[in-house]
């Protein structure tokens, strides 16, 4: 059994895909699949159901992913703690955030970290802070970010970063630079998927002022948040973003302060309690905690 093989498994059970495996391998699809075929072989089973567009595990795929996992960060650690240089933190590190980590802090730590470790490799899913629990928890990642605290005994927090949301509106709306949340729920909101922290908790603090969902006009939905602020700058309605998404925004969009609604988030990162780190998540996520511990 090749551990190549059992690093494609892996990778294809956490994408859910043999094309996302390969990238984020850095391999290319057709040697994914011919290792995935191998250890089946050699295995005596099949490991994976192919017949949809989502590849899934059988339920002999599923007993063995655990026992994957576990191989793969063994064999890291084990060549780690042989390994008396300092600097030779490498491999590829798999990172699930939330979209106003990826935009915000998280870029400025992955800079930092590989200009220490040059080795290091990142692959980053971005998508909603429900979506990286899920993933964290069903280990298709090592370390998450998200933007809001999660009461799970599976999962470690460490707050990692603070900031505020505001409204932002195109600039063409005749709108003032404060204003009520009666007059906000009024305009035509974008919103990201309900899976979002920033959502939620916009939609529970209008709630608490008696403005419940069905007040709201929704404009459009979108799962992005470039794609949220390409429409606001169009003028197809107004969005809560992160203060320090707005403030880097400039061009056709103006920052209104709601002044009824005043809302500090707070940002955590996220792994699993039930297992050990790889070497490359560890450093990583030690580093990260070197950097926020007086927040």
């Amino acid at each position: 059994m090749d551990f190549k093989q059992i690093e494609a498994f892996v990778n294809v059970v956490r994408y859910k895909s043999f094309s996302k495996a390969a990238d984020a391998t850095f391999f290319t699809q057709p040697t994914i699949s011919t290792h995935i075929r191998n250890l089946e072989k050699e295995l005596g089973v099949k490991l994976l159901d192919r017949k949809s567009r989502i590849v899934e595990m059988t339920p002999q795929g599923t007993k063995f992913y655990k026992y994957a996992v576990e191989m793969i960060n063994a064999r890291a650690q084990a060549f780690d703690a042989l390994d008396n240089d300092s600097d030779n933190v490498k491999g590829i590190l798999e990172i699930q955030t939330s979209s106003i980590p990826s935009i915000t802090f998280l870029p400025e730590l992955l800079s930092g970290f590989r200009r220490e470790h040059s080795g290091i490799q990142y692959y980053v899913s971005s998508s909603d802070t429900q979506t990286v629990v899920d993933n964290i928890i069903e280990r298709r990642g090592e370390i998450g970010f998200i933007g809001e605290e999660v009461l799970s005994n599976a999962l470690e927090l460490t707050k990692v970063a603070t900031d505020k949301t505001v409204l932002i509106a195109p600039g063409s709306y005749d709108i003032g630079d404060v204003i009520p949340m009666s007059e906000a729920v009024r305009h035509p909101f974008i919103w990201r998927e309900t899976g979002s922290a920033t959502r939620k908790s916009f939609e529970a603090a209008a709630a608490a002022l008696g403005f419940d969902k069905d007040t709201f006009d929704v404009a459009a939905l979108f799962n992005d948040m470039d794609s949220i602020i390409r429409s606001v700058e169009a003028g197809l309605g107004v969005a809560i973003v992160s203060e320090k998404v707005a403030s880097s925004i400039g061009g056709n969009v103006r920052i209104v302060e709601i002044e009824d609604y005043s809302e500090e988030r707070s940002f955590y990162m996220i792994n699993l309690r039930s297992i050990s780190l790889s070497p490359s998540a560890e450093a990583f996520s030690d580093y990260v905690k070197n950097r926020t511990s007086d927040i």
